[in-house]
This record gives structure tokens, sequence and C-alpha cells, in this order.
């Protein structure tokens, strides 16, 4: 199945990631995104936080992986959006915790095809409103 040939309510994959403290760090360095709720237990429960939480744009990217595996080529997505719901919480363990996200074709035209994408961490969405939109024309 291509971008080519899909039709509204056909779902493009699924995927599961482990989203694990030593994740975390590296995001961090590459983002440059050190916000200690990221890695300090005291410092997200001095937040109120249940714990240190995963940063949201890794959670939004990671998501994105669906569609961006499915097409193949990454320039290919016009437009992302999601709209942060709950924050995924990190166990400071080598298993981490896992979010599941998978894709639907949502909308489809000549020119585009429209994804929406269900974010799930422990049986709760984390990501609301998530969409992505894909040009069919730059699709070999």
């Amino acid at each position: 199945m291509t971008v080519m040939d899909v039709a509204v309510g056909t779902r493009i994959g699924e995927l599961t990631v482990s989203l694990t403290r030593a994740r975390l760090v590296r995001y961090a360095g590459a983002s440059t995104d050190f916000n200690p709720i990221h890695w300090s237990d005291r410092a997200a429960a001095a937040l109120g936080l249940d714990g240190v939480i995963a940063h949201g744009m890794l959670t939004m990217g990671t998501a994105l992986r669906v569609v961006t595996d499915w097409v193949g080529d990454p320039a290919a997505v016009r437009r992302y959006s999601a709209r942060f719901t709950r924050p995924v919480v990190v166990p400071d363990d080598d298993l981490g915790v896992e979010v599941h996200c998978v894709g639907t074709v949502s909308a489809a035209d000549e020119d585009t095809v429209t994804v929406t994408i269900v974010v799930r961490c422990r049986d709760e969405v984390v990501l609301g409103a998530v969409t992505a939109v894909v040009s069919r024309g730059d699709l070999p």
C-alpha cells in the first residue's frame, strides 16, 4: 500500500516505542532542552508532576514516525500538528514506558493525504488532534 492508493479509513501503520531515561538524556543533548523535569525526579515533584516526563517534542516526533515510515520520504510531510494532552511519565528503570501510535487516513484528495494518529501511553491518550498532511505529488 502506498500513499497513491489509499482511501479514508485505511490504517497506514502502527508503532510502539519504549521511552527510557537514557533516551530522554540523548534527546536533551540533541535538542538542547535540559529542563530538569526531563531528568530530575526532585524537579518534577517540585512542580507537582508524577515523575520525570518525556519532552513533548520527542513524543510528537515519535508519533510522526508512523507516517514517515509509511511514505518513505519525510520531505513529503507538508504539515504536522498535535495538542499535548497528558505528560508521558518515564520511570527510572531500564524498561521505560511504551508509547503506542496508530495512523489512519482521515482525508484524501488528488494532491494530499491526511493521516490522524492516535498516541497512547498506559492506555491514555497523550497527544490529541494529531494530524499529518502528506503530499502525493512529491512521492515516486
